[in-house]
Parts: structure tokens; sequence; C-alpha cells
């Protein structure tokens, strides 16, 4: 019989069909104006040969071989859920009671699930607080550089990811939106908690209006055809080199708005010594963008109502706080900070729904649980942590301590996608003595742990998916029966507390469907308080979905607004209430790598620097999948070459190279290689080359750090660097590789099929 269910993911709501307990189809929301393509992924990948069926346990580690190269090569035994949760319950109590609660690092990252109640993460950390805490990681892969130097700057991270000057506002005032890094049309199909409405009809409506787009990066394709922008092509890592020449022609002719910069700033006079030299004819040389064209655009700056944007892959470079600091001065120097429409946001075209029309409305999420242990990281330095218990790591002005971690427990999330250098990481994941992870599919994450518990899909249970930029809530109705032996995590977790004698606490004595109303109900009284009546538990599953009032066109936002209009009444929440082009705070820090004021810094790796055979690689978001999920899928694999994910040259670059479209090559520099497809692409900058990330880790050697990843992993290339000691985000955009034609036979792709399990006697 054939059932239709609603149901959700972070690439969009849709409808389930199933029959005979299989997912055979999906059907996008009837009120997705651009539903997103990955969703046909989802049959093939739910069913995928790589689902994890049951419990497994490493071999190695069941005889007693913990911490050790074995992880990624050892086989898995199958065991049941009773031996497995006693197994986990002791080695739990063990770690504790040897080397503290700060021993266990609780590493799960986020898009785990767009559901709010079986979100990994929060489960997990749950579990963890409860039991007596854990060491954790702050901030984002995606943005975790802004993050930390953001409220430096303007005193929230609201212009990074939050509610920002939406999209009406900037088509109804802006005549000019500057992008720099672009404005990717496929990363608005996927947001965090799932959703109805992407950005791509307002921008086009922005341009519809008459906005004028200039796409400033190293690639064409960063911005959709739809809007028809310039392309000014740059070297990659140079942004902030042409931001400063930009301010300092608009000094040069004396045009910098002096009242702004007096009444709404404080650092100006510090900030504009250091711009004396950063001219157009100097940026010329780092950037490749002609002088004449930075004047000019400069001068367009001036002379009419202006948005400035950067992608957040801009900061995940080397010293990626300075574009970011430096397009903020040039907004200042504008004096358009809060006037409608306009001044600077970042993130415009890094995820969905981001600079939608919004109401500050109520979230739905589980509740936070308190953490005994203070001790935390940065999200990007977990390899340092592995690497140096007992050491010290400079963040944001303060020395963090660096426990011994023995036990790393994951829940959603994947290391061995979202972080760099993964031959460093695999070299440091060899120390814990265990390693725990709850896990739908043989991940590479999954391959390399010691425990692996089968978590079910979101298609497998009950759940309600929200996400702050859309203004639908949808119920999620379990589509399909558990696979396998795959449990849910609140369940894998509950069972573990009552081994440990915490589970009234843990579950607060609720079912997921008890849960869910509790949740739901929670958040329709806060609802209630702010004047929307939303519908009771049982309307809202029965109807499938919520909306909220739209925004009516008069009400469009535009950020800092009050603060433009009155500085002394409507401070920043800085410390000086003022937007600081001159931090006392950060200067105070004393940091060579990150002064009090934006600066011009060499990157590490960059073109500037290169060998002549060297090319710059960018690792983007691809549009065949959300990060490493639905790589399974029928849409990621009809995008590969020969199996391979596809690596993005110019033509000439190519054709130097004795290459061609489709052939397979070899991608390396010291810190690994990998095989990928060949793809020509006449809209890249010459030296430029882009291979997505995504492709799920496949070494050709398992376990052993500097194999080839026979699969296209580009994180086998990209630096494990901190941006600075101030921010301590990813670097991943400053890497130089080299290009050789693969001749050997090609050696298979295995990411898909379950590795090696073997019976142990009882």
């Amino acid at each position: 019989m054939t059932e239709i269910k609603p149901h959700a993911a972070h690439w969009g709501f849709f409808d389930a069909v199933t029959e005979g307990g299989r997912l055979v189809a999906v059907r996008p929301f009837a009120r997705d104006p651009v539903p997103a393509t990955l969703i046909d992924s989802m049959p093939a990948t739910v069913h995928s040969a790589a689902r994890v069926d049951q419990p497994y346990v490493r071999k190695g580690w069941l005889e007693g071989r913990r911490a050790g190269q074995a992880r990624g090569a050892d086989p898995f035994v199958p065991v049941s859920w009773d031996r497995v949760t006693r197994l986990l319950a002791e080695e739990t109590a063990r770690i504790r009671a040897e080397h503290g609660d700060a021993a266990i690092y609780g590493g799960s990252y986020g898009w785990s699930s767009a559901g709010r109640f079986h979100h990994a993460k929060s489960q997990l950390q749950r579990y963890l607080g409860l039991g007596g805490g854990y060491t954790t990681s702050i901030n984002a892969y995606s943005y975790a550089t802004a993050q930390a130097l953001i409220p430096h700057v303007v005193g929230t991270n609201e212009i990074v990811l939050g509610r920002m000057t939406d999209w009406a506002a900037i088509a109804q005032h802006a005549k000019l939106m500057l992008c720099f890094g672009g404005l990717a049309a496929k990363n608005g199909y996927v947001t965090s908690g799932g959703a109805a409405m992407t950005y791509g009809p307002n921008m086009r409506a922005a341009r519809a209006a008459g906005l004028r787009f200039v796409n400033i990066s190293p690639y064409r394709g960063d911005t959709e055809d739809a809007l028809a922008a310039e392309w000014v092509p740059i070297r990659p890592g140079t942004d902030a080199a042409m931001i400063l020449a930009m301010i300092q022609h608009i000094m040069a002719l004396g045009r910098e708005d002096r009242g702004f910069l007096a009444t709404h700033c404080v650092g100006w006079d510090k900030l504009a010594p250091t711009l004396a030299g950063k001219t157009p004819e100097w940026a010329e040389g780092l950037t490749g963008v002609p002088a004449a064209t930075i004047r000019d655009l400069a001068e367009q700056c001036l002379a009419q109502p202006t948005m400035l944007t950067a992608a957040w892959s801009l900061q995940r470079a080397d010293y990626g706080e300075q574009p970011y600091w430096a397009l903020i001065a040039l907004a200042a120097a504008l004096g358009n900070i809060g006037k409608p429409g306009q001044g600077v946001a970042f993130g415009y075209g890094s995820s969905g729904g981001i600079g939608n029309p919004r109401r500050e409305m109520p979230s739905i999420s589980l509740p936070a649980t308190r953490n005994p242990v203070s001790h935390f990281i940065p999200v990007g330095r977990v390899t340092e942590l592995l690497e140096r218990p007992g050491g010290t790591l400079h963040y944001n002005g303060r020395d963090l301590a660096l426990p011994d971690i023995r036990m790393v427990w994951w829940a959603g999330g994947n290391p061995f996608h979202h972080h760099q250098d993964l031959n460093r990481l695999l070299r440091a994941w060899a120390k814990p003595e265990t390693i725990v992870v709850q896990e739908p599919w043989w991940t590479a994450l999954a391959r390399h742990a010691d425990i692996v518990l089968p978590a079910t899909t979101t298609l497998e249970r009950n759940d309600i998916a929200h996400s702050s930029r859309d203004r639908f809530v949808r119920a999620m109705h379990q589509a399909i029966p558990p696979q396998g032996l795959a449990r849910n995590d609140h369940d894998i977790l509950a069972d573990l507390a009552d081994a440990q004698g915490f589970r009234a606490r843990f579950t607060e004595q609720r079912d997921e469907g008890a849960w869910l109303r509790f949740l739901y109900d929670k958040w329709r009284t806060a609802c209630a308080r702010q004047g929307f009546a939303a519908p009771d538990f049982d309307s809202f599953w029965a109807e499938g979905h919520v909306e909220m009032p739209p925004i009516e066109a008069h009400e469009a936002f535009t950020q800092f607004s009050d603060f433009a209009a009155d500085p002394e009444a409507n401070p920043l929440d800085t410390p000086s209430g003022k937007v600081e082009l001159f931090s006392e705070t950060i200067a105070a820090f004393q940091r060579p790598d990150c002064p009090g004021h934006p600066t011009w810094f060499t990157p590490r790796e960059w073109l500037g620097a290169a060998a002549a055979d060297e090319l710059h690689l960018l690792s983007q978001q691809p549009p065949t999948r959300l990060h490493s999920q639905l790589d399974p899928g029928p849409i990621a694999a009809a995008d590969k070459i020969q199996g391979r994910e596809p690596i993005r040259m110019h033509p000439e670059d190519a054709a130097a190279r004795g290459l061609a479209e489709g052939q397979v090559v070899r991608v390396f520099n010291a810190r690994g290689a990998c095989l990928a497809g060949v793809r020509c692409d006449a809209n890249l900058t010459r030296g430029v080359v882009l291979l997505a990330t995504g492709a799920w880790f496949d070494p050709l050697e398992p376990g052993v750090p500097g194999s080839l990843c026979v699969h296209g992993n580009p994180n086998v290339l990209t630096a494990d660097i901190g941006t600075s000691s101030l921010t301590q985000g990813p670097s991943a955009q400053s890497c130089l590789v080299r290009v050789e034609a693969w001749t050997a036979p090609l050696p298979p792709v295995r990411s898909f099929q379950p590795p090696v399990i073997e019976e142990m006697p009882a």
C-alpha cells in the first residue's frame, strides 16, 4: 500500500512516498517556490548498502588493543544491543573514574538532522552533561573566524548568521551590491532545520528592482546567471588587499564620511595612517584586479546606495579575519551602515534563508543541559586537542588548557569531512583509548571508530523541523520502520543512562511522542506571548505544517538602523558602544598575527608565492549533496567522473599539463594526495582549481596516514592551521596543489560498501 507522509531535511520540506516499508519516492512541499532537487537522492541513500545494520565493535578493541593505528584497518565484530550497552556503560565509567570527566570529548557537530528533538548533538551532549560532563567545542567550521572576531568590531554575530538586512530592504533602497566571494545559488537550497523558502526568488526580485550585482571572486559561477552579475576575477586570499585599497582611494579623494566616522566609530585615526601606500596599484600586484577597476568600484560605491557582503568562505583562509574587518571599515568609510537597505553583512550566498524577511519568533529545540566541565576548544582545533594533552592553545585572548582526551564520542557530523589535513588527523586519531560513533552509514568516521552504534535516519522517526530563517514549522512523520537494528539516538542514550543510574533525569519520563508535544506546546505558548496563535499539536500534526504570518513589504528590515539614527541612545555591544575600526581589546592581546585593526598579511599559501606548476585549490560546498550527506545518492554519483569527484580547471591550465576533459588525475602536495576527474571550466581564474568537499574519504590503504584517497576528498590536501591565534578558525581555502595525470590502473572506490566484518567466538 502506498503511503504519503510529511517530512523535512536540511535541503527542504517534502512528502515521503512509501510502499511496503520502503521509501520509493519524494514529492516537494507544495508551498516551496523553488524545491531542491537533492530530495531525489533520499530513497537510494536511506536504503544504501552503506547503512550500519547493527552494533559493531572493532576487533582489536575487543582484544584489548585500544589506542593505535589499527583504526580504519581492523575488521569489525557484530554484537548485540545488550552487550554494547554494557560495554559502553563500563568503559564510560572507567574513563571518568581513572582520568576525569574532561577526558571525554563530546565532539558532535551540526547538520545531523533537520528535526529539533532527534538532533544528535543535542541528545549526546545532554547525556554526557548529565553523566558528569565532557570537553566540548565552540563555534562552527563554516564561520568560526567571524564568530570570534565580529563581536569585537560591531558587538554581535547577527551580522554573520542572525537577522540581517533583508532582501526586501536591499531591493527597495540599494542600487549596487558588491559580493566578495559571490552569491552561490547552490548554497541557498540548504539550511539547518530545513526550510520551505529559499533565498533565490528574493535575490532575483532585487535584480528585477534594479539592483546591480558585482561578483568579486576567482569563479564566475559563484553567482547564478539570472543575476547578470559583473565578474571581477580576483586571486584567492587577497580580498583584504583590494578592500583596503578601495578605502585608501576614497581617502585620497577626500570622500570618506567623516561625520559618520566621528560619531559612530572609534579607531579611524589609528586605522587611516596604516593605509598609506596601500593604493589600487599596490593592490593590483597582489590581487590581479586592475587598479582602474578598484578605483572605479570605490567611486561607484560613493555614487549610489550600496550593500557590501562577503561569503563565509573568505574567512576560512589564512588570516581570514582581515577581509571581514576590512569590509566593515569600507562600509564605515562610506557612512552607510544602518542606512535603509545598505551597509554590510556576511553570508548572503552561503546558506539558505539568509536575508529572507522574518520575524523574531521563538525557536523549537531540546532544552540545553548544563555541562559541569569548563574545558572547550574552537571547533577546528580537534587535532591539536588530541596531539598535545596538557598543552595550551591561544584563543581570543585566552590560553586554553588542552585536556588529556581518552574517549571521543560522536553523534551527528563527520570530522573526516569537515576537518583539514586528514592525514594529520589520522595520526592524532590513534591516541584516544576509545572512539564511539552513532551513525546511520559506514562513513569514514564510523570506519575509524571502535564502537559503532546504528542510528536511525529522520525518515525512521517522528520529529519537528524548524529554522529561524523560515516561516514554516514542519511535522516530520515517521515514514519507514528502522532499518536493520537501528535505533533512535534518544533511545540509545536512554538505555546507557539507565545503566548508569540517571535514565529518569535524561528522559524526564517522556517518550518520543511526549517530547514532541512538550516542545511544540512550549513553542506555541511563547508564540502566543508575541501575538501569534499557533494551532494545537494535534491540528499541527494532522495538517503537517504551521505557517507564521508573512512580513509585509513596509516592514523591510535594515540591520543597525537604530544605531545609525542615534548611536548614543542605541549603542553597540562593544566597549566603546561604536564600530571598532581599531579594537583596544584585540590590540591588548598582543598577537602578531592579528593586530588591533584590519590589515594585509601575506598568506602562508597563495599564488603570489607558488611554483610555476602549482595551482590554488578552493574547496567549496557541492551542488550535488549537503557537505558529505547524500554522497551515496544518484545525484552525486551522476556528477562524478569515473567514480571520482570532479576537479574544475581552466582549459588552459589543463592543456599546459597535457590533461583533457574526463581524465582522472592525481592532485597532491606535501600533506597528501587524492584522485579526481578533470572538468574544464573557462569561468575560473587561471591558476585556480575547484574540488568540492564531501566525497567520502576512501584511502587506498585503510588506517595508513598518507595513503592516496581514491575518491577525491580535498581535505587530504588542505592545511590544518588556525586562521590566527585570535580566532583559530579553519584555513582550508589557503592551499596550493599540483595536478598530474594518473596512469596506473584505477583503484576501486569502496566508500559505500561495509568494512570487513568478522565473527568472534562468544
